[in-house]
């Protein structure tokens, strides 16, 4: 592991190792999501921190708000029209009521799949990787710790971190 933390925090350790080795592989995951994250790292830090920062798109970007598709069958589309404030309103409505309806178990969700979408791409091919994987899903975190007991020290501590 090079760096963790915010992007003003991590991008300089990346940017460092990457000059240093310009051709040596760098992998940067978002942790939330255990998605890998690719920054273009040339130029001067000043150059990689703009154009880290994702631009804004359709929307209405000052509330936060992003255009995305939405593909439903006419049923839903009926039902939604017919709803108070319309379409987009109503599926905001349904989004909030369901993460009120446990927020603590969608948090370990998240995590859980955030540490195997991690544990995919740096693990993948390490001892008992599939084993690891039924325990992170099963929730038995010492049958884990035994599992990847042979991976790299920092590996299994940021796998360890991200299921917690």
């Amino acid at each position: 592991m090079i760096a963790s933390g915010s992007l003003e925090r991590m991008l300089p350790r990346v940017k460092s190792r990457f000059d240093e080795d310009p051709g040596a592989p760098i992998l940067v995951f978002h942790d939330q999501t255990g998605r890998q994250v690719d920054f273009d790292l040339r130029g001067s830090m000043a150059d990689v921190l703009a154009r880290a920062v994702p631009a804004r798109g359709p929307g209405r970007p000052r509330l936060g708000v992003v255009a995305r598709e939405v593909s439903l069958q006419p049923r839903h589309w009926e039902w939604l029209e017919q709803q108070p404030n319309g379409a987009s309103a109503a599926i905001r409505r349904l989004v909030d009521e369901a993460r009120k309806r446990d927020p603590e178990e969608e948090r370990r969700r998240l995590a859980i799949e955030a540490a195997s979408r991690f544990m995919t791409a740096i693990a993948g091919n390490l001892p008992n990787y599939e084993e690891a994987t039924r325990a992170l899903f099963a929730r038995n975190w010492e049958k884990l710790g035994e599992l990847i007991g042979e991976w790299p020290e920092d590996i299994r501590r940021h796998v360890m971190r991200l299921a917690g």
